[in-house]
């Protein structure tokens, strides 16, 4: 009986400790993550909304925990595009969905150089299969050394670069800006712009003038009565219509409505514009300068010839930019108040031009602030990095005549630009 008592008790402690092995290995195994990924049923619940049912993911409901197999989640790559910039062709035909600033930007050109180029506004629109000149052809090799005055008895070319103004490119190169001018078949009125390139008459130098055949008559003879009794002009590269008009002592409106243009218009080189009947002849000194004596009274102020001339600049470029009439008038307005309209080789501290632009401001050099169609167009567009121009004005079209002005001129006296809104609406109007 003993025995078997023993027996029973032995048995019972060795079955005891042949479980707790067991135990331990699943333990072991558990915590060392040996076994497989361990699925857990999660409660399922009613959406109150939608009814939907649905299994709460990613968390450790009822605090149970729960192992699993942590994977690393590949990081997201995103993937920059540059665009490459293609060098400009000389010309472009423009295709379906194109845009002027779209053509700019693919070859790295900007907006205003490809409307400049094409003479065109920035109200302009494009159209499939229309052509657009991009870049110069290339500049013969003696480009690369233009900057150098040319050799006597040669002529050079230049190939211009921002920045550039004929009477800096003539003063550079040691000729006169009208000599430029001649040989570039350019008016004082006309625009010049980068990539395009100039010939550089031989140093010392003037314009030259057809000599009459085997004639004994002084230099002073009786000037040619050739531009008077034109009726048609051929349009020359960098021509505006503005320039057209004073070139041939007619105004604007008239010149446009004699050939069914309006303001917004774009004319091109080698097209024929026909002139109307002069309503002033232009007269000349015997040097060849423009008289300024009194040609005409406008809202109650007397204008010489120069004063027009240069808000007929004003007009043609405003136009050109595709400028409003109100901006044009804000422009005529502040080159009224600033210089009475008269290109100014002085001013406060170094204030110069048409609208009294300071280099020490950033406007520019001073050589370039005196050319009326520069200063014009930096008042529209102002010096990109520098200065502000009337059109990088926001809200300018709402705002008052003189405020739009003085956020352009920062003036000491804001206020002196309205008494000139009526006169130069007038001016405007008679352009």
């Amino acid at each position: 009986m003993d025995n078997a008592a023993d027996d029973a008790a032995r048995r019972a402690r060795s079955a005891r400790f042949a479980t707790m092995p067991i135990v331990l290995a699943g333990t072991i195994a558990v915590t060392a993550g040996l076994t497989g990924p361990v699925a857990h049923a999660e409660p399922r619940h009613d959406d109150d909304a939608t009814k939907k049912r649905h299994v709460d993911e990613d968390r450790n409901v009822g605090h149970r925990p729960v192992f699993g197999t942590a994977v690393a989640r590949p990081s997201s790559t995103t993937v920059t595009t540059v665009a490459s910039v293609t060098k400009a062709p000389t010309t472009y035909t423009v295709r379906q969905g194109d845009t002027v600033s779209g053509i700019a930007a693919r070859f790295g050109l900007s907006a205003q150089e490809v409307l400049v180029r094409n003479g065109l506004g920035w109200n302009t629109i494009i159209h499939p299969g229309q052509t657009l000149h991009l870049a110069s052809a290339p500049a013969a090799p003696a480009a690369a050394t233009a900057a150098a005055p040319a050799p006597s008895g040669t002529s050079g070319s230049y190939h211009v670069k921002s920045g550039d103004t004929v009477s800096a490119i003539a003063a550079r190169n040691g000729v006169s800006t009208s000599a430029i001018l001649a040989a570039n078949n350019l008016s004082q009125r006309s625009l010049i712009y980068p990539g395009q390139t100039l010939t550089i008459p031989r140093a010392g130098t003037t314009p030259a003038a057809p000599a009459p055949a085997a004639s004994t008559a002084p230099a002073t003879a009786a000037p040619a009565p050739a531009p008077a009794a034109a009726t048609s002009v051929k349009i020359a590269a960098g021509d505006t219509i503005g320039a057209i008009a004073a070139k041939h002592g007619v105004s604007v409106k008239a010149l446009l409505a004699a050939n069914g243009l309006s303001y917004t218009s774009t004319i091109y080189a080698g097209k024929v514009l026909v002139l109307p009947a002069a309503t002033s002849k232009p007269t000349t000194t015997p040097t060849g300068g423009a008289v300024t004596t009194a040609v005409g009274s406008v809202n109650g102020v007397e204008l010489t010839g120069e004063q027009r001339r240069n808000a007929a600049t004003i007009v043609s470029v405003g136009r050109t930019l595709g400028v409003p009439d109100r901006g044009i008038v804000i422009a005529l307005a502040a080159a009224l108040q600033e210089s009475s309209l008269r290109n100014l080789s002085h001013g406060d501290r170094d204030s110069v031009g048409l609208f009294q632009q300071r280099p020490s401001q950033g406007w520019g050099t001073t050589a370039a602030l005196q050319d009326p169609a520069t200063a014009a167009e930096l008042f529209f567009v102002g010096n990109p990095g520098k200065t502000r121009g009337l059109l990088g004005i926001r809200g300018w079209s709402s705002m008052a005549l003189t405020d739009a002005a003085q956020a352009v001129q920062v003036s000491a006296y804001p206020n002196e630009y309205a008494k000139w809104e009526q006169t130069a609406r007038a001016l405007l109007t008679s352009l």
